[in-house]
């Protein structure tokens, strides 16, 4: 449920020795006395013995002591359970909560909680303290910067509204972006009007309660005509489905979202549609056969919505998915999904499963990588090229394809080179996560050479014999994937090989040729 609160379970009653001296050292703290008070005095007394800069929150139940909660532990800040006085002592200086229980202090980052009883009365309150964190994005900060839309996974508590408080502020300011920031329960720019200066030049729309997020999303989109919005704790199916909406429109979007992992988040039936989503397919004999797969397998549903995933770890480590696809498409075949550690000391490829250092794959979504599978109906999308001298195209390769006349509808994208950085077509790709492939001129004869690589057309070569060598490749290549150890394939003749050598290099492997014609062939490589 958005919005839970922490409650009374006693810790430790000493406060160990350490700090986060990393996180405080690059830490503008807010007005911490504004929250201390507005407590009994006694816990103020007690707080003023106790390191404020690494200060969580503090916690108050009916009937049990006071704590203060720090990033090792609690410390007890009383032996005398909290009152009802007390409890009302800090409920009358907050005046009224909303409808998710929560209340703020004007023009800060401080957010209270409640905890009621079934008469609605309250009986704890959990006062966490906001803070503005400067420099917690640099690890990502190109991802944001590059235009992709991102969404940041963590436990609760680890700092992903702060990330977000400050990718306002950067895409606002520093790269000088319509930002809007679509705040519930004024958990990103703080309580009041005012939304706090963390946020910098993004704007905001405020949130009244939890239920209507998703439409306060869609309404930013429709009536402040933004290049970016910010939203958190994406929790919902009409949320999940609001967000579509706005990357479908073009709108870069960076939000969060109820989940730890990718991997967890992709088991949500809920939220599984922001990377892609889950269906189950039958395949037919020979596909499972080359697969070395049951004929049910799952399979990504659609383009995610968001390009990018970001695995919070700690306020210092973040693991990043840089195509959202690739790994998605990863997990569904039961391998590691790969990504890239990076923390303030650089970063490193996370070990997959195999033993191997993985880096990030290109989206694999819409590419056909055999004659029998392009068949199955590519829909293909021309920008700027003449569907006349495509479909001209299509029909003399004599290929299952068909042109579409909306981007939503096809599986691979055709353009003029010359067109590749319009901005409208940067948007449809950002929001659809479709292949991009291009030719130089808009001519018939260019458009077919291009369809003859995509679809492993080979003039003067038996189809079967192309068939079988596509076949054997890519059972070759998940062989080096999963078991990571060179795979040598039989003879071909050269032109076969330079078939076999593009769809390795469209896995990101390597092949090298050996041996004498006509014996000659190639040894595929894994990833080093």
């Amino acid at each position: 449920m958005r919005g839970g609160c922490g409650a009374g379970i006693m810790g430790p009653k000493h406060l160990p020795a350490s700090p986060l001296a990393a996180v405080t050292t690059r830490t503008r703290t807010d007005d911490i006395q504004l929250v201390i008070a507005i407590l009994p005095e006694p816990l103020q007394q007690a707080l003023g013995a106790l390191p404020r800069k690494s200060l969580l929150e503090v916690i108050m139940d009916l009937g049990r002591p006071a704590q203060a909660r720090f990033p090792e532990g609690a410390v007890a800040l009383s032996e005398a359970p909290v009152a009802p006085a007390d409890l009302d002592l800090v409920v009358r200086a907050l005046g009224e909560f909303g409808g998710d229980n929560r209340a703020g202090i004007e023009g800060t980052l401080h957010r209270i909680s409640a905890m009621r009883n079934r008469r609605g009365e309250v009986v704890g309150l959990t006062l966490r303290i906001g803070r503005a964190v400067y420099g917690t994005v640099d690890m990502i900060r190109d991802l944001v910067e590059g235009g992709r839309s991102v969404l940041l996974l963590g436990r609760p508590g680890i700092g992903k509204t702060t990330k977000l408080r400050e990718l306002a502020r950067v895409l606002a300011d520093d790269l000088g972006k319509r930002v809007i920031v679509v705040d519930t329960s004024n958990e990103i720019g703080g309580d009041g009007d005012v939304p706090h200066p963390a946020i910098g030049a993004a704007r905001r729309m405020q949130v009244a309660c939890p239920e209507r997020q998703h439409g306060v999303m869609i309404e930013a989109v429709e009536n402040h005509m933004p290049e970016v919005i910010i939203v958190d704790e994406i929790g919902t199916e009409a949320e999940a489905l609001a967000a579509r909406t706005i990357a479908e429109r073009g709108v870069q979007l960076i939000g969060t979202a109820h989940g730890t992992t990718l991997a967890n988040l992709l088991q949500n039936p809920t939220l599984s549609d922001l990377v892609g989503g889950v269906q189950t397919v039958t395949l037919g004999d020979e596909e499972a056969r080359l697969r070395g797969t049951q004929k049910t397998v799952s399979e990504r549903k659609r383009p995610p919505t968001f390009d990018a995933v970001v695995e919070i770890l700690d306020r210092e480590e973040v693991i990043v998915h840089a195509s959202t696809a690739g790994a998605v498409d990863r997990l569904l075949r039961g391998r590691d999904p790969g990504g890239v550690r990076r923390s303030p000391e650089g970063e490193a490829a996370v070990a997959a499963e195999s033993g191997l250092l993985q880096v990030e794959e290109a989206p694999e979504a819409g590419l056909p990588s055999s004659p029998g599978r392009a068949a199955g109906g590519a829909r293909i999308w021309p920008y700027a090229l003449s569907p006349v001298n495509l479909e001209k195209a299509l029909r003399e390769l004599r290929l299952d394809a068909r042109v579409v006349r909306q981007p939503e509808r096809a599986s691979l994208i055709l353009s003029l080179r010359a067109r590749e950085e319009d901005q409208r077509l940067k948007r449809i790709l950002r929001a659809t996560g479709l292949p991009l492939h291009s030719v130089k001129k808009n001519s018939a004869s260019q458009i077919r050479r291009l369809l003859q690589n995509l679809f492993n057309v080979m003039p003067g070569v038996d189809g079967g014999e192309v068939t079988e060598t596509v076949q054997e490749t890519e059972a070759a290549i998940q062989r080096v994937i999963d078991e990571g150890m060179p795979v040598e394939l039989r003879p071909r003749p050269s032109a076969l090989r330079r078939l076999q050598h593009r769809i390795v290099a469209r896995h990101f492997l390597m092949a090298e040729s050996i041996g004498s014609e006509p014996q000659r062939r190639l040894v595929i490589h894994p990833q080093i």
